[in-house]
């Protein structure tokens, strides 16, 4: 019984966290569309679209892979859920801002904008429940956080730099990131909990 439920736990774990990484794209690119703030990295993944060309979503992909490279002085290991988290994000924006144009409208903007953080916060909490491995940018925060620096410092000092560089770059700013950044930690602390798949149980000890 215990080896049969070992496949069923591992696919859940799987589908569930490339459902919580295609409902974060999904809710990044909702807030891209509305125009009225996007959060941090993806004010820094529009800066460097308007600025140096390509898309937002190659932008997404690019950056998220050189996160990934400053892990190995770092010495953090990368799971699949963290290589999956480059890929998959990055394509359903592509997909999303390829498909649509900017909304229009007031009411429709701010639907999308509402929408698409708690869609975030939701997504948080399944890609992050299903623990197959952080993405690049929360896996960048917890190796600082490991070596003894405060959490709150560490991703602070992240999403300001980052918030900052994308600004200069010309990556919109607005109500929404104000909206994401208080939104997201109280969302996330929900949403993790609830989704985390519980441990696989003790295997039996063998009778004597």
């Amino acid at each position: 019984m215990r080896a049969d439920a070992a496949p069923p736990r591992a696919l859940r774990r799987l589908t569930q966290l490339h459902a919580g990484l295609v409902l974060f794209g999904l809710g990044a690119s909702a807030q891209l569309l509305a125009g009225l703030g996007n959060s941090p990295w993806d004010v820094l993944h529009q800066g460097l679209a308007r600025t140096f060309g390509l898309t937002v979503g190659a932008w997404v992909f690019i950056v998220g892979a050189l996160v990934l490279l400053a892990w190995i002085p770092l010495r953090e290991r990368p799971g699949i859920g963290t290589i999956s988290n480059v890929v998959v994000i990055s394509i359903v924006v592509e997909i999303m801002l390829s498909a649509f144009g900017p909304a229009h409208g007031i009411v429709v903007r701010i639907a999308l904008l509402v929408g698409g953080v708690l869609a975030s916060g939701v997504a948080v909490g399944l890609y992050l429940g299903a623990d197959l491995g952080p993405g690049p940018r929360d896996g960048l925060m917890t190796a600082f956080v490991k070596r003894g620096h405060s959490m709150r410092v560490v991703r602070t000092t992240i999403e300001v730099t980052v918030l900052l560089a994308g600004t200069l770059l010309g990556g919109t700013v607005g109500v929404g990131t104000l909206l994401f950044a208080l939104a997201i930690g109280p969302l996330a602390h929900l949403t993790v909990p609830f989704f985390a798949v519980a441990p696989a149980p003790e295997p039996a000890p063998a009778p004597a």
